[in-house]
């Protein structure tokens, strides 16, 4: 599987990691699934039985669940500052959809 990260994403997860517990990492998850295309959280994490953890081209682990590939396996992490700071996640490789 393979995750991009913009490089705002990069500054902000490592921050998160920083404060994680020991063996947390950052998950991206999927908050809600409408057939062709989904909705996806992070967050920080301890690794399951399903999980991959999948190196993003920017070198940082992220945990993703196999049981989802179809939906993260080329997964996008952006954060961006304006019009307010946040994260935006999404697979290209799915319909892109926003509410």
């Amino acid at each position: 599987m393979k995750v991009k990260i913009n490089k705002h994403a990069v500054k902000v997860l490592n921050q998160m990691l920083e404060k994680a517990e020991e063996g947390e990492m950052i998950r991206v998850y999927i908050t809600e699934n409408h057939g062709n295309h989904a909705h996806y959280d992070l967050k920080l994490d301890q690794k399951t039985e399903h999980d991959e953890v999948v190196q993003s081209d920017k070198d940082i682990p992220i945990l993703l669940d196999t049981r989802d590939v179809d939906f993260l396996d080329g997964v996008w992490i952006q954060y961006f500052h304006v019009p307010q700071p946040g994260f935006t996640i999404y697979n290209p490789a799915k319909e892109h959809h926003h509410h």
